[in-house]
């Protein structure tokens, strides 16, 4: 089990005023709803992600250079894309009830130009590029005035050059107008446009937001207890983030080998698990020793799964709004310490499993009925996939990039709560699922003994971390959107 660390050098960001990318050509002055799906409140955020392109002139590691600046192909893309996509030049309007509507009105994405003075191989620290990354907001500017969802841009993007001439590609977007998917088609669409090789996308674009709202009359017919206990506390969601003190940050590689040892441990109904139910199982059942949870406390790990390939009819080729559901497996700490592997391999199996068309309309009624709720942070841990596959390479016209995916900060406010997988190879060729861990000190340290005993087949210890009352009341979970 290799634990890595980051590390990179200061360095300063000159950023151009901030304009506001509107579409080519005249699009409709409308208003479009957003599904019961899309406008939960725990949506009601923005999410950064990031990616790394090396220098055109670079031939080891850019393939299709473009000539031109990529500031300025990149502005052009985007006004020609947003004529389709007019529905990300408008701004969310808040209905009586809650209920969020985007109102078409052309004004526009905000777009920054930037330079930076850093060459693309200080970034990694001298490994491959990897989160959280230093200076993020630097690359990721929302100008002040801004910080409210409504009624402010549904995009933020910055393009910044490096000294190297390489550049970075970073956005920020309304996670109620869509999730990763829609994402991912917007800017497949927009990198297309940049290439020059289309006059439109090859995937269109398609709303119908509708689709995914709740029924008449509302049905919910699970127990999603992802929301109990928010909902048992009278849906206060507003309690303040509390986060540990002297919190740190690691890396943990799990190459095939770890991943084989923790399929070894497995009872043989179980050992056909994938590797994101086996590695989500661990995980859980480590951080749970390693924050010393009291042994009666409810823990929960609740997993971002994707519901789009399991609604029938299918939804339409295009449809870029939100289709994740959020199930969790339960259990009180002390059966998750002294328990196998497999009893947290097995309920996390089960959770995931659930995720069904059925799952995402029970999931829409419940928004309409109990308010939009939230899912509770409370002795909870997060997990998210986000791996990706090679046809999910975003390329402008300099090549694949180095690194795409979520932009997570040393500073992002819920990383030490909420873990993300990673496709990841390293300096050295090791290639496997990358995984950021942010604990309290103490509690990293035995986080990292707990993770190397059960990755070698060593039986861990079950001994809960012995802290101080003040340490104890620091790993309060605040009650809060993911």
């Amino acid at each position: 089990m290799e634990v890595l660390s980051t590390a990179c050098p200061p360095f300063m960001v000159q950023r151009r005023e901030p304009e506001f990318i509107a579409p080519s050509k005249p699009t409709p002055h409308e208003f479009k709803y957003l599904s019961d799906i899309d406008d939960r409140k725990g949506h009601r955020f923005r999410i950064p992600v990031i990616f790394f392109y090396p220098s055109k002139n670079d031939a080891s590691t850019a393939s299709t250079c473009k000539r031109g600046d990529p500031v300025d192909v990149i502005r052009k893309a985007l006004a020609k894309v947003l004529v389709l996509y007019y529905p990300l030049a408008g701004r969310l309007r808040e209905a009586p009830g809650g209920k969020l509507i985007v109102e078409c009105t052309g004004e526009g994405v905000m777009f920054i130009e930037a330079d930076a003075d850093v060459c693309l191989s200080q970034l990694g620290g001298g490994d491959a590029l990897k989160p959280p990354f230093p200076c993020l907001e630097e690359l990721l500017y929302v100008p002040p005035g801004y910080q409210d969802i409504l009624n402010s841009p549904l995009l933020f993007i910055q393009v910044t050059r490096l000294k190297c001439g390489g550049f970075i590609f970073g956005v920020q977007f309304n996670h109620t107008i869509f999730g990763g998917q829609g994402l991912y088609q917007f800017t497949l669409a927009l990198a297309e446009i940049a290439r020059g090789e289309v006059v439109s996308p090859s995937n269109l674009p398609v709303w119908q937001r509708h689709i995914l709202n709740a029924r008449d009359p509302p049905q919910v017919t699970f127990a999603h207890r992802e929301y109990d206990v928010i909902m048992s506390d009278n849906n206060n969601n507003t309690l303040p983030l509390l986060i540990p003190q002297d919190m740190v940050y690691r890396y943990f590689l799990f190459t095939p080998k770890e991943v084989g040892a923790l399929r070894g441990q497995l009872p043989v109904h179980l050992q056909r698990c994938t590797a994101f139910e086996l590695l989500t199982a661990c995980l859980w059942r480590c951080r749970t020793v390693a924050t010393g949870s009291d042994s009666n406390a409810r823990v929960r790990v609740v997993m971002a799964v994707d519901a789009r390939g399991k609604i029938d009819p299918p939804l339409p080729t295009g449809y870029y709004g939100n289709t994740v559901a959020y199930p969790v497996a339960v259990s009180t700490a002390w059966k998750l310490r002294h328990n196998p592997l497999g009893f947290a391999v097995d309920l996390v199996k089960r959770a995931k499993s659930e995720v069904n068309e059925e799952y995402i309309r029970s999931t829409a009624d419940l928004m309409a009925i109990k308010g939009r709720p939230i899912i509770s942070t409370e002795g909870t841990y997060f997990i998210s996939d986000l791996r990706k596959t090679p046809d999910e390479e975003l390329d402008f016209g300099w090549g694949k990039e180095l690194y795409g995916g979520h932009a997570i900060g040393s500073r992002c406010p819920v990383l030490w709560m909420a873990s993300f997988y990673i496709s990841y190879r390293n300096n050295k060729g090791d290639q496997g699922i990358l995984v950021p861990v942010c604990l309290p000190r103490l509690a990293m340290n035995k986080f990292v003994v707990e993770i190397k005993s059960i990755t070698t087949n060593i039986k861990p210890s079950v001994q809960p971390l012995q802290t101080k009352t003040s340490q104890l009341k620091s790993l309060i979970y605040r009650k809060s959107a993911l």
